[in-house]
């Protein structure tokens, strides 16, 4: 499948995967950001994509920036719906207590992963079936 990819600014840099076969795609930042701790940021890409139709993106974070800086997405996954023509922007989130975390253009800031979706459509019912979980929710398990 192709993704075709628009660069709004001349200094972008189009996703690329590290390795062939991964699923994420890494986006990388096109303007500078200073993430002050517990701060978030909008961090352009400087592209924009068209997720085909009957699919969606998936804006998800980089490990490497989790582990090393605490660098999260306040939105994980970001969501990106194959009708979204606009820039990519990447809401950063520096959890880390101390230290600012600074972005520069060209860095990898995050990766976008594209995935099939199902279209259901909502219809109202009177009941649902029953389940073995029923309505449990978080910490049901007992695990």
């Amino acid at each position: 499948m192709e993704l075709p990819v628009a660069k709004l600014k001349d200094e972008a840099v189009l996703p690329t995967r590290a390795h062939e076969g991964d699923a994420g795609l890494d986006l990388y930042a096109c303007e500078t950001a200073h993430i002050g701790p517990g701060e978030r940021w909008s961090v352009g890409t400087g592209v924009s994509v068209q997720i085909p139709d009957g699919h969606a993106g998936l804006v998800l974070p980089r490990s490497g920036l989790a582990k090393r800086h605490g660098i999260a997405l306040v939105n994980a996954p970001g969501l990106i719906d194959s009708g979204y023509r606009g820039e990519l922007r990447v809401l950063l989130l520096n959890t880390d207590p101390a230290d600012v975390f600074r972005v520069e253009p060209g860095d990898r800031i995050a990766q976008l992963v594209v995935t099939p979706i199902a279209l259901a459509e909502p219809v109202e019912a009177a009941a649902l079936s029953e389940s073995v979980r029923g309505d449990g929710g978080f910490g049901s398990s007992g695990r």
